[in-house]
């Protein structure tokens, strides 16, 4: 192997941990999530410290057992943090059963300000929906039936084709339509960031989406029509596009395939938490995760871009 190659690999590996921790802390730190969560706490750990240990945890993509194990050999993020000793696991998850599953959307906006300026507009965003599985089963269903039950939540996420950033999202334990999902994406991701068009796949075909973005959010929408032999095409927006339709802008929503595929393979698709309401909060956990490794991965690339220029 190379030197620079050495180089590299020692500066990407030793930063990487480091730097998630820096930016998690930072954006934390932003929210108006309060440092303890009654003024009766214990006082040991605050708000602050045990969510970016959560974050943590599922950017290194491990249970709360291992984790904990792993965070007490890991000296500068225990300095980082100020932390006097290592939780136990439960309380990690003890700590993500009781913190509402809003905070988390306003942990997602902050992230947003880690890659935008103050009223930049997206360019193209683009909507698609996947699923996170759990293999969890309560023992007696296991015993009774013999089987292995899972639990699946659709995942809808509005992605930026530009700067590949997560912009909002929609998980449900039900097999939702992909369009009564994508309202309430589009509304929310407008409210964070806007943008100048929409694009999805055909599955949200629907006149409904179209009027949406084009009279509420006053953007453009690119969807192809799901048209069958010798059926009139109704709806106006639909006509239009049926006639002039942007192939070009269009195939950008392949990106948001790619950002499952990099969430799922970074973070794990398949769910450890038991119950709904922590299922959804992990799902949340691995996106917003995704969001603050892009941000870490530019960072570092500078770095060893710089590092490795030859000295004149």
């Amino acid at each position: 192997m190379s030197p620079q190659k050495t180089k590299e690999q020692s500066l990407l590996s030793s930063n990487k941990y480091i730097k998630f921790v820096d930016l998690s802390l930072e954006i934390v730190q932003s929210s108006r999530l309060n440092l303890y969560s009654c003024k009766y706490s214990k006082h040991v750990y605050t708000q602050h410290q045990l969510l970016v240990l959560v974050l943590l945890k599922e950017y290194i993509s491990t249970d709360y057992r291992d984790f904990v194990e792993l965070l007490d050999l890991m000296s500068s993020i225990k300095e980082k943090l100020d932390l006097d000793k290592i939780p136990h696991y439960t309380t990690l998850q003890k700590f993500v059963s009781r913190i509402p599953s809003s905070w988390y959307n306003l942990i997602l906006s902050k992230t947003l300000k880690l890659f935008y300026s103050h009223g930049e507009i997206a360019s193209i965003t683009a909507i698609d929906a996947t699923g996170f599985t759990s293999s969890y089963a309560s023992h007696y269903y296991s015993k009774r039936t013999g089987k292995l039950r899972r639990s699946f939540l659709k995942t809808s996420i509005a992605v930026d084709t530009d700067k590949k950033v997560i912009l909002g999202w929609k998980i449900s334990q039900k097999t939702d339509h992909d369009v009564k999902h994508a309202k309430t994406l589009i509304r929310q991701s407008n409210k964070l960031r806007k943008s100048q068009c929409y694009v999805m796949d055909k599955g949200y075909d629907s006149e409904e989406i179209h009027a949406l973005i084009r009279e509420e959010i006053k953007a453009e929408s690119i969807i192809p029509l799901r048209v069958r032999k010798r059926k009139k095409i109704k709806g106006k927006y639909r006509k239009q596009l049926y006639l002039t339709f942007d192939e070009i802008r269009y195939n950008k929503r392949n990106i948001a395939e790619t950002t499952f595929s990099v969430v799922k393979r970074k973070f794990g698709e398949v769910l450890r938490a038991r119950k709904f309401h922590n299922q959804v909060k992990e799902i949340k956990i691995k996106l917003i995760g995704y969001n603050i490794n892009k941000k870490v991965m530019q960072i570092i690339c500078i770095k060893i871009r710089i590092s490795t220029e030859p000295n004149y």
